[in-house]
């Protein structure tokens, strides 16, 4: 719009009636906003600036943004809106408890009782005021807030999203990783009744183009300058923005020319036009009157969040208030967290997972610490987290780095904790077995007097082994707990957790509480709790939430000790898939029972023996749609092969394959390291040499998978050795760090054809 001429526009459609006539210098006039350049009112529907209780808005604008251009309106070409006379006020959404300020003092619309997710904070702010927050250590300038600093952060991006005219019910993207002030835009849009569709910033750019204009969202609020730069070329030519919110880094950084038509807006601009509005409208008793006020429902729309897409494209998963309220207030069980405890957060914060024990943790006043895969093993040893929240990788790389540490020890220490290890997991072996929490599915209960001599035994052993199991505390595992903190839990979510990981952690003393999850149920159903941890299981379900396995081809709901086709129910099921109502009747039937697609069984009840308290806890054995089904009419689920595969150092990343063929077959990503150590160990390449050939790391990388796997029900026979990683970047690893199994089985299918010739 810069020295460009502005069009007549026409009054906005409201409730309130203007008086509209041609201005003369003295008289009061409401302006369009200009940024960078143009940004015209009537394609975006500025109408905010002409709204009653907004007409500071443009002094707001100019004084805080002084680099931002005004063009004002001629007389002779232009009309614009001078007074108002409100007949019914603008309508303002709100969170009740949030903004119980801001409304008016009447009462009628005052509630303590959390009706939508950001009322939260107010809650928190009041028990918590001014006890640490969150710290973010990693970003540019590193923050550090309290309790009532977040809030009235929250309560100004509120505001400052409707000064630059972001309406109730809009979608708004949020494209960005882990920082407080993700939380603060998260929350900010929400609170105004605004849906917030999210995502981080290593998604594919074209990945993040579907996302954004399925959802049809109006505006984009982005992480940094580079994550921008790569955006802006295809955004600017194939989506519609109203405005870009940019949260850390400099506007002077962006590319020029891109988007010459949308406005931007930096974290601290928002923030100032907030605060300012915040103030007037507070002070203002007019500005109060003079607004419909709306509460936002339960069963309002709180964000959108795409699945993973380990297949296809990405489902818009709609996620109500209610949803996420309800892992709010019944996740303590499971996490008996305290005021001043300490989280270590490195997941991304967009994923549901992250975000719904983050709702969580904050309504009890814990310390929240943003930190990075790169920096998580010194942030562990440096700020020693009583609670870790995280994903199956990330314990199996603490696992390996422990492995590693012992293995380079020397041949007295590595051979002293080894040993010990091993007493621990016999230990624990018999720990399990008197306490009753030894996992079975066999449905035939044993006898009293055979329970009695098989728990005396378990008791007489584990007291035998128990003096080393100290010692081993005290000489070893001491030094592995200052390494990893995690003094109270870590918790495991969004995927498996290999046996030899639990069992591993509980043998050295890390508690390890493996939960279940899907986006579709806000994530949380199931998790084992402290006093009942069953190895090898998901846990109980969470409170109001019911499970059944059923048939997969009838649908017969199947007794316990059976495996078939696991299905929830719940508050924390979502409302649908968005746009999309025939993937929606797939996965959620008319009773509300979401298919969840994974393959499991439910533990059996017994009132005596070993597996006495383990009845109705939850296991998983994998994905019905990864059962790869051989030539032979054989069904195989490779996650335990995988899961065996993955305890070999020499392995790095696996994926069995093997569908519609006589045999499996694995490709497989090496250890390099590893594996050249283990061929000057066996003699079988030179003490000094520094490479391994590829035929000879076959035939290594063959010997090991097959060691590993002998115990598994099926064996794999040819395998591919591949130099390149799985990860995000290179699109063979979800968001969430899950292999992509179609994507690497499509990216070597010749190689994989191959094998089989």
């Amino acid at each position: 719009m810069l020295g460009t001429s502005i069009n007549p526009i026409k009054p906005p459609s409201s409730s309130a009636s203007w008086n509209c006539y041609y201005c003369s210098c003295e008289t009061r006039m409401a302006t369009l906003l200009s940024s960078t350049s143009s940004f015209d009112y009537y394609n975006h529907s500025l109408h905010f600036l002409f709204s009653p209780s907004k007409l500071h808005s443009p002094r707001i604008l100019a004084s805080k943004l002084p680099e931002l251009r005004f063009p004002v309106f001629s007389p002779s070409k232009s009309l614009v809106f001078c007074e108002s006379k409100t007949q019914e006020g603008q309508i303002r959404r709100c969170s009740p408890l949030l903004e119980k300020a801001s409304l008016p003092s009447n009462g009628a619309l005052a509630s303590d009782e959390w009706k939508a997710v950001p009322d939260i904070w107010r809650s928190s702010a009041e028990k918590h005021g001014d006890r640490v927050a969150v710290v973010d250590p990693y970003h540019d300038p590193p923050s550090t807030m309290t309790y009532k600093q977040l809030e009235q952060e929250i309560l100004d991006f509120t505001e400052g999203l409707r000064v630059i005219g972001v309406n109730p019910e809009e979608k708004v993207a949020l494209f960005a990783d882990n920082s407080c002030r993700w939380l603060a835009a998260d929350q900010g849009i929400m609170a105004m009744g605004a849906i917030n569709v999210v995502r981080g910033s290593r998604s594919a750019v074209e990945e993040l183009l579907h996302i954004y204009n399925h959802s049809e969202s109006v505006g984009l609020v982005v992480d940094n300058p580079e994550f921008f730069n790569r955006l802006a070329g295809t955004f600017s030519s194939k989506a519609t923005m109203r405005f870009i919110v940019l949260l850390w880094g400099e506007k002077v950084c962006l590319s020029s020319g891109e988007t010459h038509s949308v406005p931007i807006f930096s974290y601290k601009e928002i923030i100032e036009l907030g605060r300012e509005s915040r103030v007037a409208h507070i002070d203002s008793h007019d500005a109060r009157q003079g607004c419909k006020y709306e509460i936002i429902g339960s069963d309002d729309i709180a964000t959108i969040v795409y699945t993973s897409g380990t297949t296809g494209n990405p489902k818009g998963v709609m996620l109500t208030h209610k949803n996420l309220l309800h892992q709010i207030e019944n996740l303590w069980d499971v996490v008996p967290t305290e005021a001043g405890d300490r989280f270590l957060s490195m997941l991304p914060t967009w994923h549901v997972y992250e975000r719904a024990c983050e709702y969580f943790t904050f309504t009890h006043g814990i310390e929240q610490v943003y930190t990075t895969v790169r920096n998580l093993k010194d942030d562990l040893r440096h700020y020693q987290p009583q609670y870790l929240i995280s994903v199956p990788l990330v314990y199996e790389t603490l696992y390996r780095g422990i492995q590693k540490q012992i293995s380079t020890s020397s041949t007295i220490r590595k051979l002293i904790a080894v040993s010990f290890i091993r007493v621990s997991l016999a230990y624990m072996e018999f720990k399990r077995i008197y306490e009753g929490l030894y996992l079975t599915r066999n449905t035939e209960q044993p006898s009293y007097l055979a329970s009695m001599l098989d728990c005396l035994w378990a008791r007489i052993i584990a007291a035998i082994l128990w003096p080393l199991h100290v010692l081993a505390k005290k000489l070893v595992y001491q030094k592995i707990h200052s390494s990893i903190g995690i003094s109270k839990a870590g918790v495991n979510g969004g995927g498996s957790l290999p046996m030899h990981l639990d069992k591993f952690f509980e043998a050295i003393g890390v508690t390890v509480q493996n939960g279940y999850g899907l986006t579709e149920s806000s994530p949380v159903v199931a998790c084992r709790r402290p006093y009942c941890n069953v190895i090898g299981s998901i846990g109980h379900p969470i409170q109001h939430t019911e499970f059944k396995v059923v048939d997969s081809k009838t649908g017969e709901v199947l007794p316990p000790g059976t495996r078939g086709i696991v299905k929830v129910r719940g508050p924390q099921v979502m409302k649908g898939y968005y746009k999309n109502p025939l993937a929606t009747k797939q996965a959620l039937d008319e009773d509300g029972w979401l298919d969840t697609g994974d393959i499991g069984w439910i533990a059996p009840h017994h009132s005596v023996g070993r597996s006495r308290r383990c009845g109705g806890v939850i296991v998983l054995e994998g994905r019905a749609k990864d059962t790869i089904v051989l030539s032979s009419g054989e069904n195989v689920e490779p996650l335990e092969i995988e899961e065996a595969a993955m305890r070999s150092s020499l392995i790095q990343q696996i994926v069995v394959v093997g569908q519609d063929q006589r045999r499996l077959a694995a490709i497989i990503v090496p250890n390099k390291d590893e594996v050249l150590q283990a061929a000057k160990v066996s003699s079988i390449v030179d003490p000094d040499a520094v490479d391994l050939g590829r035929d000879k790391m076959t035939s290594l990388l063959y010997e090991e998978l097959s060691k590993w796997t002998s115990e598994c029900s099926f064996q794999v026979r040819p395998i591919l050795v591949v130099d390149e990683p799985f990860t995000i970047d290179s699109g063979l690893m979800s968001p969430t760090m899950k292999i992509r199994r179609d994507q690497v089985v499509a990216k070597y299918n010749e190689e994989i054809a191959n094998l089989y010739k």
